[in-house]
């Protein structure tokens, strides 16, 4: 698993040198707007969430977690560091842990290390599954961020 780590991280490190992230970052602006109404257009946790999610998409949940971190930090300063977690902030961890997944390399690798006859057979059903619940985790956010706010609940 350590290497299958350290490839994920590396391939991740060469496609934000580059450029791939930031390229990949622009394309996804307008659902990241969509998504994230109350983030700056140009903010740096947009960068952060975009690393997250492309890195998430291609099934590197190690290399995801660093940007995924730096994107919450950068949450919480729009936020005033409050202790009420921010709609976006909310948002965005619901996004993170439904985790859209075209590869599923922690799968593969498993199944491979597990002695599976074929590992990547998981693919398909991986992508069934994550795309499902990465479209409930939406609609749920929208439909969380459409009710009045309580006080100590769920706030902008």
């Amino acid at each position: 698993m350590v290497g299958v780590m350290s490839f994920g991280v590396g391939l991740m490190r060469i496609a934000e040198n580059s450029g791939i992230i930031l390229g990949a970052a622009k394309k996804l602006d307008p659902f990241l707007r969509f998504l994230f109404p109350g983030i700056p257009k140009e903010h740096k946790a947009n960068e952060y969430i975009s690393t997250n999610m492309i890195a998430n998409i291609f099934g590197l949940g190690w290399a995801a977690t660093p940007a995924g971190l730096k994107a919450m930090e950068e949450l919480g300063k729009l936020n005033h560091h409050s202790k009420t977690a921010s709609r976006d902030m909310c948002t965005f961890l619901i996004i993170n842990i439904s985790s859209l997944q075209l590869i599923p390399v922690n799968m593969i690798a498993y199944r491979s290390q597990y002695g599976s006859a074929n590992p990547t057979r998981i693919v398909g059903p991986a992508i069934i599954a994550t795309l499902i619940s990465t479209l409930a985790g939406i609609i749920f956010a929208k439909i969380m961020s459409s009710l009045p706010e309580k006080k100590g609940g769920y706030s902008k």
